[in-house]
C-alpha cells in the first residue's frame, strides 16, 4: 500500500485562520501515520492579500518541514473588494497549479481542499485526468455559501460554478464535509461516498482553574475579521451594559474600522500567536462566536477550539452549529441576525446566568463529543481503503 499522499490547499501556514491551521492539522497528523506527506499551496499572503516576508519574488519554492514537503506556488496576491479582482487572484493560482500538475510528479492520492471552488475544480480536473484516487474536503458550499451571504448572484456566472461545484463532486472518490448540512446538499448532487469530518482542534486542553467570576463579564471575539462575521456592524448597533466587556483579537478586511471604534467597553488587541492565543482566551468569560447570516453548512470551527479551551460561547451564527451548542450544553444559542435578541442577552447577562455553564463542565462536554483523534483514525481508514 502506497504511503505517500498530497495535500492541495488554498491556505497553509505561515498563514494564521482556521483553514490554514485545520490543513496543517491534517498534514502534520497524516505524517505521524507514517505517510509521506506533500502539500502544494500559493505563496502565503492571507488575510492580507500580500505576500509574506521572505518569499517575495518567488515562482515556486519548495521547503522540507516536519508536517513534510511543501510546494509553495506562485500567485498574484489580493484581498481586493473587486470581485473581478479576487477572481483573477483565484485563476493566477489555479494556472500554478496546472503547470504543477504538468511538470512534477505527484502521488497516487490526493486529498483536495475544495473551496475556493476554481482551486477545487483545477485541482479535481487534473487528479481525475492523471487517474489519482481523489478525497475532496468541503469546508464550505461554494457558490451556495457566496449566495447567501450576498457575495454572488445567480446569473450565467453562478450557474458555471455551479458546474464546476458539480463536477468536482462527481469526480471525487470520497467526499469529506465538515457538516451534517455539507453532506446533506452533497448527497442531492451525485453518488459519492460521502464522510462527516469536523473541524476538532488538536491540542491537548489546559486545565481548569475556575475562579469565581467578578464584574465585568469579559466576553472575547479571536479570528477573522471580514465582512461574513460583521463585528463592524454588531459594534455599532449593540449597547454594551457597563458590567459587559468585548475583546476583539484578529485581523482581516475590516481590522482598520474595528480598531477604530471608540466605545469604552469595546477593546482591540489586534493580531497574536495562537499558542500565545490560547492562554490569553482563557482569562475570558465567555466566546463569541457571531456571523452576519446563517450559512447553510458552515458551523465555525471556533466553536470547537474555544470550548476545548473551557469556555462557553455565545453563539450569534445560526444553523447545525446552534444545535450543536444547544445539544451538549456549550453555552447560548442566540437566533442569527437578530440584533434584538442580541441586545437582550448582552442587557440580562449576570454572574449567576454565567454560573449554568462554568469553564470545566464545558470543556469536559466539549473532550467528550469531539474527540479529533477518533475521527482522524476513521478517516485515515477510508483513505487506506480506497
Amino acid at each position: 500500500m502506497s504511503r505517500d499522499i498530497l495535500l492541495i490547499t488554498n491556505y497553509f501556514p505561515p498563514e494564521k485562520g482556521a483553514a490554514p491551521n485545520r490543513m496543517h492539522t491534517l498534514a502534520s497528523n497524516l505524517t505521524k501515520a507514517n505517510y509521506n506527506v506533500h502539500v502544494v499551496c500559493p505563496m502565503p499572503n492571507y488575510p492580507k492579500g500580500a505576500i509574506f516576508n521572505g518569499f517575495e519574488g518567488s515562482v515556486y519554492k519548495k521547503d522540507s518541514e516536519a508536517v513534510g514537503t511543501i510546494h509553495r506556488l506562485w500567485l498574484w496576491p489580493s484581498n481586493s473588494e473587486n470581485k473581478f479582482i479576487r477572481l483573477l487572484s483565484m485563476i493566477s493560482f489555479s494556472v500554478s497549479l496546472s503547470l504543477f500538475f504538468l511538470f512534477k510528479r505527484s502521488p497516487k492520492k490526493i486529498f483536495i481542499q475544495y473551496s475556493p471552488v476554481f482551486v477545487g475544480f483545477t485541482a479535481i480536473f487534473w487528479s481525475w485526468l492523471f487517474g489519482k484516487k481523489r478525497f475532496l474536503n468541503v469546508s464550505d458550499l461554494w457558490p451556495l455559501a457566496g449566495l447567501e451571504m450576498g457575495l454572488l448572484k445567480k446569473g450565467l456566472y453562478y450557474s458555471v460554478l455551479e458546474l464546476m461545484e458539480r463536477f468536482c463532486y462527481k469526480k471525487s472518490h470520497l467526499i469529506v464535509g465538515q457538516s451534517e448540512e455539507i453532506l446533506a446538499h452533497v448527497d442531492t448532487k451525485c453518488n459519492t461516498p460521502l464522510f462527516l469530518y469536523r473541524n476538532i482542534p488538536d491540542f491537548n486542553p489546559p486545565s481548569i482553574t475556575e475562579i469565581a467570576v467578578k464584574k465585568p463579564i469579559t466576553l472575547v471575539y479571536a479570528g477573522l475579521l471580514g465582512v461574513a462575521q460583521g463585528l463592524v456592524e454588531i459594534c455599532k448597533k449593540i449597547e454594551l451594559p457597563k458590567h459587559i466587556e468585548l475583546h476583539i483579537y484578529g485581523a482581516g478586511p475590516e481590522e482598520k474600522l474595528i480598531s477604530k471604534i471608540n466605545k469604552e467597553n469595546i477593546f482591540y488587541h489586534g493580531e497574536v500567536e495562537r499558542t500565545v492565543l490560547h492562554k490569553t482566551l482563557q482569562q475570558y468569560d465567555i466566546a463569541f462566536i457571531p456571523l452576519t447570516n446563517r450559512i447553510y453548512g458552515s458551523v465555525p470551527s471556533k466553536l470547537f477550539e474555544y470550548t476545548r479551551l473551557g469556555l462557553p460561547v455565545a453563539y450569534f451564527a445560526g444553523g447545525e452549529g446552534g444545535t450543536l451548542v444547544e445539544t451538549h450544553k456549550l453555552g447560548w444559542n442566540i437566533p442569527v441576525s437578530d440584533f434584538n435578541a442580541f441586545q437582550h442577552f448582552i442587557s440580562e447577562l449576570t454572574i449567576l446566568e454565567l454560573e449554568r455553564f462554568n469553564k470545566e463542565k464545558v470543556q469536559e462536554k466539549a473532550i467528550d463529543a469531539f474527540n479529533f483523534q477518533k475521527q482522524f483514525d476513521k478517516l485515515t481508514k477510508a483513505v487506506s481503503e480506497l
